[in-house]
């Protein structure tokens, strides 16, 4: 089947064909002809099969017939994250280039002038984070009685970031007129009860069981003797030497943990950035059109870019922390292996992993991933981590604490000699190192009231 089977418009057939595609995947011979129909559609599918296209080229084909007004969009599509909703916003350009289509970009990071004053001008496409467009809609400036089509993109990331609640309130305030397009990788009982409440008769379409991973990506793992992060940063660079290795994104559990690994590997001169939540907006876009481009060789990576980005060319994925949830095992791996091609996806996993390891073996339905037989040697420098430092300070510090204790009273002043001299032993002056410490003692014992019984850690 191509796509002139599923009733596409020829200039939309003529950009799609420009932008390097002939046959569509599973879902989209599925989803398309359905949506075109102008059925709701609950499309269940695993990252990376293309359903970014299922709902963009049937909504362009329905919308350039028709003209929007002035802050009531004609169809909303909704992400869970900022690089989502951007890179769905790249794909109504890419294929809606024929069309006169106006589109406007909800997210954070952006301007509120900027963007009011498309949706005074009226958009036929309206992207959006969920929170950003009840920001829009709380402040007055948007309308959504007029939602011809409604797109739910990542339902079940939407879950994970606690935002249901807010799709549900939008649901509430578009027409029940609407068509919606829902898709979702995995179908938790949450989404299982919003589609049941929201969607009429849905074309259900399930391509693939719900997380699995592609058949088109060789799975791999680095067994570690140890959790040290300066063994796991070397296991690391031995991956990223492996021959072949294009370009790659390294996962890791934490934010802190991805500017670490980054920095790390800038410092031993791999082309690397980080990507996560608490970067400025523009870094983020900045990295992400680097590393599409080639710029950049690895993007070093929290979840927050594990679903959805549509980056075609990734020939490595890299695990440095094995995910805690196995779900987000698959979603990383996804974003190598797209659209037919081969990828290669690789984990560190340490004696601290066993627990989330067996859970990802149990959700592939295998006994083991394929163990790489690879020495990995920490290099004198990075041996010198923060653990191995401690000791040598705690030594200093006693030794230090040593000399202060054992240091020899001072001289005693000629006055005292002579006064000792002629006094007998037991009235004989202890020489004085200094008056201060005699004042403090002397307020202690008054504030305390200990008399000579006050513990030395308290005068100390």
């Amino acid at each position: 089947m191509s796509f002139e089977d599923l009733g596409l418009e020829p200039s939309i057939l003529k950009a799609v064909s420009e932008a390097g595609y002939s046959e569509p995947t599973p879902i989209q011979r599925a989803a398309i002809p359905e949506a075109i129909r102008g059925r709701d559609v609950l499309g269940i599918a695993q990252t990376g099969t293309g359903k970014t296209a299922s709902f963009t080229l049937p909504m362009i084909q329905r919308l350039s017939k028709g003209r929007a007004r002035a802050r009531m969009p004609r169809s909303l599509v909704l992400a869970p994250t900022r690089e989502l909703a951007a890179q769905v916003a790249d794909n109504f350009e890419k294929y809606g280039k024929y069309q006169k289509l106006s589109m406007a970009l909800l997210i954070g990071g952006v301007s509120f002038a900027d963007q009011d004053a498309k949706l005074t001008r009226g958009v036929d496409v309206l992207i959006a984070t969920p929170g950003r467009l009840l920001d829009h809609f709380e402040r007055g400036r948007l309308l959504l009685t007029g939602i011809e089509v409604m797109v739910v993109d990542e339902a079940d990331r939407m879950l994970d970031m606690g935002f249901i609640p807010d799709i549900e309130r939008i649901f509430k305030l578009t027409p029940i007129t609407r068509q919606t397009l829902f898709f979702s990788a995995t179908m938790p009982p949450e989404i299982q009860r919003i589609t049941d409440q929201f969607l009429h008769d849905p074309a259900r379409i399930e391509v693939a069981p719900p997380a699995t991973a592609a058949a088109t990506i060789s799975q791999h793992i680095l067994r570690l003797e140890t959790k040290a992060d300066n063994v796991k940063r070397a296991g690391l660079r031995k991956l990223l030497d492996t021959e072949g290795v294009k370009n790659g994104i390294i996962f890791c559990n934490r934010k802190s943990t991805v500017d670490i690994v980054a920095k790390s590997l800038q410092k031993h001169g791999y082309n690397a950035r980080p990507i996560h939540g608490d970067l400025a907006q523009a870094f983020r876009m900045e990295t992400l059109e680097k590393f599409r481009s080639g710029e950049t060789k690895f993007l070093v990576a929290s979840d927050v870019a594990a679903r959805g980005l549509d980056i075609p060319d990734v020939s490595h994925v890299f695990n440095f922390d094995v995910p805690v949830h196995a779900e987000d095992y698959v979603h990383r791996i996804g974003r190598t292996g797209r659209a037919g091609r081969q990828g290669t996806a690789f984990m560190l996993v340490t004696p601290a992993d066993g627990k989330q390891y067996d859970a990802i073996l149990k959700m592939l339905g295998v006994k083991e991933i394929d163990a790489l037989n690879i020495k990995v040697d920490v290099e004198p420098r990075e041996q010198r981590s923060r653990a191995d430092e401690r000791p040598r300070r705690e030594e200093r510090g006693e030794r230090g604490r040593g000399r202060r204790r054992t240091r020899p009273d001072r001289e005693p002043s000629s006055s005292t000699r002579e006064k000792n001299a002629a006094a007998p032993a037991g009235d004989r002056e202890r020489p004085r190192k200094n008056a201060e410490p005699r004042r403090r003692k002397e307020e202690s014992e008054d504030v305390v009231g200990l008399g000579d019984h006050v513990p030395a850690f308290l005068l100390r």
